[in-house]
């Protein structure tokens, strides 16, 4: 980055203490991942360059056929992975891919049937300040009070009360399996369509660590971040029949010129996945989760529904007398980065909650194990029972440290930039 260096110092400066924060910090941020080298060199690439509007072969500019090859491999490597008919791999987010298959398939004022945000579910899945909420008559449902579960019987006799055109689960919060086949059982009952948004679960699905849900659903939208382990972008697989509809949705419907960076990166992302240590990376991750679970449980930490069967876990804090919003300060002042969540029907505001969600993704892919969760599981402990103790606060950071010098990250990177 020395051209960076010379012509922008403000931003190159920027972008090496981000490194080293990402180095010096535990991440334990659910839908956050460290990519490799390679995928951060295919988007930081001359593809960043060219305009592609439109798709493979039939583009409204001239000169695409070097990117037309990367978006060829890309969905190829996409429907490979999967098992799915059609892929689009042109979506900037996973929000875009929800909204190209909200309005490929629905009129405005559809009625859909999603999960809440306040049980796990997503902004993009009716929340009433984004589009999704405003443009459609979404109708929400929970998960179960006492288990913290879905409960695929409420859910079936809210679809048959309102009849939805769609039926959307996946959830941005959920730490347990979710049933596919259940939810196609209810859709076929009531006439609705099944959208899977699986942009969390996506890389546990990949390596079959989790029911995959395009065996079961007409969309299936992801993300390829988080447990995929890739860019920061989107993804709609679908059913073959569906294929003109969502392609001219994402294009010209919602997107302009893709991004061929980013699906570059994305076709780097997906063979990296189709590769066999990637199913015991994912392995590992679920292994991680419960073991930072099983660590907090023992401290006296609820661990909203019992358990995870996933790569995150929800903490209560409420009988610790601590809000979200106040142990993620604590903790990220000691070097472990952790977001507040809400916990189902939880009585604090969103900006305030009562609980946390932690995920293993990126510690996972630092090499960290059952027992470094074990240890990070003890760190949290004393940071939020000792806040007020200075001497205790330094004593984990420092332990931090040591964890994250014995588990480096881009220590490559980090030389080259601070050479430059």
């Amino acid at each position: 980055m020395r051209h960076l260096k010379k012509v922008d110092p403000e931003i190159f400066k920027a972008i090496l203490k981000e490194t080293k924060r990402q180095n010096d910090k535990l991440e334990l941020i659910a839908s956050e991942n460290f990519v490799s080298r390679a995928v951060m060199e295919a988007e930081a690439s001359a593809m960043i360059n060219k305009y592609a509007e439109g798709y493979p072969g039939k583009r409204w500019y001239s000169g695409c056929e070097f990117v037309d090859t990367a978006e060829r491999i890309a969905i190829e490597r996409a429907k490979n992975l999967f098992g799915a008919e059609h892929a689009n791999v042109q979506p900037h987010s996973g929000s875009q891919a929800n909204q190209a298959v909200y309005f490929s398939m629905l009129n405005i004022g559809d009625t859909v049937l999603a999960m809440d945000l306040r049980c796990g579910g997503h902004l993009t899945h009716g929340h009433n300040h984004n589009f999704s909420g405003k443009y459609f008559n979404v109708i929400h449902y929970c998960v179960d009070k006492k288990t913290e579960m879905l409960d695929y019987d409420v859910i079936s006799n809210l679809a048959k009360i309102h009849k939805p055109k769609m039926i959307l689960t996946g959830a941005s919060a959920y730490p347990r399996i979710i049933d596919f086949k259940k939810f196609r059982k209810i859709c076929d009952e009531v006439g609705a369509f099944l959208m899977v948004d699986m942009a969390h679960i996506a890389g546990l699905v990949a390596a079959g660590l989790h029911p995959n849900p395009v065996k079961y659903a007409e969309f299936v939208t992801t993300t390829t971040h988080k447990t995929m382990r890739g860019p920061r972008s989107g993804v709609i697989l679908c059913k073959k029949r569906f294929a003109k509809k969502i392609d001219a949705q994402v294009f010209p419907g919602i997107q302009g010129g893709p991004f061929m960076h980013v699906i570059a990166a994305k076709a780097v992302c997906f063979k990296e996945a189709l590769e066999p240590s990637f199913k015991k990376y994912q392995d590992q991750i679920i292994k991680n989760a419960k073991a930072l679970a099983k660590g907090l449980s023992e401290k006296g930490y609820r661990i909203v529904s019992g358990g995870t069967d996933n790569h995150l876990l929800l903490v209560d804090l409420s009988n610790k007398n601590l809000t979200g919003k106040c142990a993620s300060q604590i903790l990220d002042d000691v070097g472990i980065t952790i977001n507040k969540n809400l916990i189902p029907f939880d009585k604090r505001s969103p900006a305030i909650t009562s609980g946390i969600r932690l995920g293993t993704p990126a510690l996972t892919t630092r090499g960290m194990g059952e027992k470094e969760m074990l240890v990070i599981a003890e760190l949290i402990n004393i940071a939020l029972m000792n806040s007020a103790n200075g001497k205790s606060l330094s004593l984990v950071k420092e332990e931090v440290r040591k964890l994250t010098k014995r588990f480096p990250l881009y220590q490559d990177l980090i030389k080259e930039l601070e050479k430059t």
